[in-house]
């Protein structure tokens, strides 16, 4: 179903795959008309297993179509439907006896609208062309890790007597190469560029991407890292990455909406109070939610006692003191699962208890590994070139273009 990455040449750029929602019947739109096996299609269709994999490809480069009900926040606390509208050709394949849409097109064009997903289209040019540079190095990376057959899965597991450690990464997949949602990165369609700025940020980076010791970077990014980002290692597989360490950014901290709305889209800016935030359980609201969201019954909770922490204070083993047992729960997303109705905001946060209360006082939002995206909008606002932002939190990484 799909082809091998392979290096582009000089000048040469290629297709990406990205996979957007499945469902027992998919409904999609085409704006205008799009062609499979000679025939034409234009108007509203519903789709299901029963049509094979058909490949729906564009007449014209300015062709569009709309999937309807499309789920994105998938596990976080801004899950939600939205109908989407996308460029490209579209592909229809079969995937656990439902129908995934998969939406096929150049890099440059998918990558104009992940700036645009990850954070708002008027954000200030040089954080675009930053992002651009970032996202592009993460999704190739990917591409290359997948096409090298290496064992790539979401869930790594070490699953022991009085300890679950978990972590989690982007799998190879196998009908697309990369998902359009968070679990990868955001790729939400069309309808949030609305600033030329976004078409110019990926002009002026064409093809421009961050490497080290020859090999693309593995770029990646959260939304605020709290003042101190974090190593790779602390939060997935232990190896370590040059480029991926933990430094103070003194950048991270704002209160100008007008900054901060360059980043957070418009469910993002439903989240308030990440840079230092606090969370308040009664020891029977924590008890429960443990004992719901891990599988395990610990009795009434008597502790929480961080065991590791990162460089920025990310924990990363946490030990759970119940009445009936203790469990050692690690890494971080682990921790914010289970401490969460969706996600904590992160895992940094230090442990107040009360007679009746556990009070988490913590700071950003995110793993904090690589760029903080709203440290990068306040270099951004500042005048700070893209090419200084990313050295800045990419040490040892090189600016190189591959098209």
């Amino acid at each position: 179903m799909r082809s091998g990455f392979k290096t582009p040449r000089k000048g040469q750029e290629r297709d990406v795959r990205v996979g957007i929602v499945k469902a027992e019947k998919l409904r999609v739109v085409f704006h205008s008309a799009y062609e499979q096996d000679g025939k034409s299609f234009v108007g509203d269709y519903t789709f299901d297993t029963a049509d094979g994999d058909p490949l729906f490809v564009p007449v014209s480069p300015d062709a569009t179509f709309t999937l309807k009900d499309v789920l994105i926040g998938i596990g976080f606390h801004w899950e939600r439907r939205e109908e989407q509208t996308f460029r490209g050709a579209l592909q229809l394949v079969a995937e656990d006896g439902m129908v995934r849409a998969v939406n096929v097109l150049p890099v440059e064009t998918y990558l104009t609208s992940v700036i645009s997903s990850e954070m708002s289209a008027n954000a200030s040019l040089e954080l675009l062309k930053a992002h651009a540079v970032i996202s592009r190095s993460w999704l190739l990376a990917m591409m290359q890790k997948s096409a090298r057959r290496e064992k790539t899965v979401s869930l790594h597991e070490q699953v022991g007597e009085g300890s679950v450690i978990r972590w989690y990464d982007s799998e190879a997949h196998h009908l697309f190469d990369v998902c359009a949602d968070d679990h990868c990165q955001r790729y939400q369609g069309i309808i949030r560029q609305s600033n030329p700025r976004v078409v110019e940020a990926i002009d002026a980076t064409r093809g421009q991407v961050l490497t080290y010791a020859g090999e693309i970077c593995d770029a990646r990014f959260s939304k605020c890292c709290g003042g101190m980002t974090e190593r790779f290692e602390t939060c997935w597989e232990p190896v370590p990455h040059p480029y991926l360490v933990a430094k103070p950014d003194p950048y991270c901290h704002t209160s100008d909406r007008r900054v901060l709305s360059q980043v957070l889209n418009n469910y993002d800016q439903e989240t308030q109070d990440f840079y230092r935030w606090t969370v308040r359980f009664t020891a029977d609201e924590l008890s429960e939610l443990v004992a719901r969201k891990s599988g395990i019954d610990f009795g009434r909770i008597l502790d929480l006692i961080p065991l590791e922490r990162g460089a920025s204070g990310r924990i990363s083993l946490l030990q759970i003191v119940g009445e009936k047992r203790q469990v050692k729960v690690g890494k971080e997303l682990e921790i914010r699962k289970w401490l969460s109705e969706s996600h904590l905001y992160s895992s940094a946060f230090e442990v107040e208890k009360t007679p009746d209360d556990f009070i988490l006082h913590g700071r950003g939002w995110g793993h904090g590994v690589g760029l903080c995206q709203i440290g990068a909008a306040v270099m951004g606002e500042q005048g700070i070139p893209y090419s200084d932002i990313l050295q800045f939190y990419y040490p040892q990484a090189q600016l190189t273009p591959l098209w």
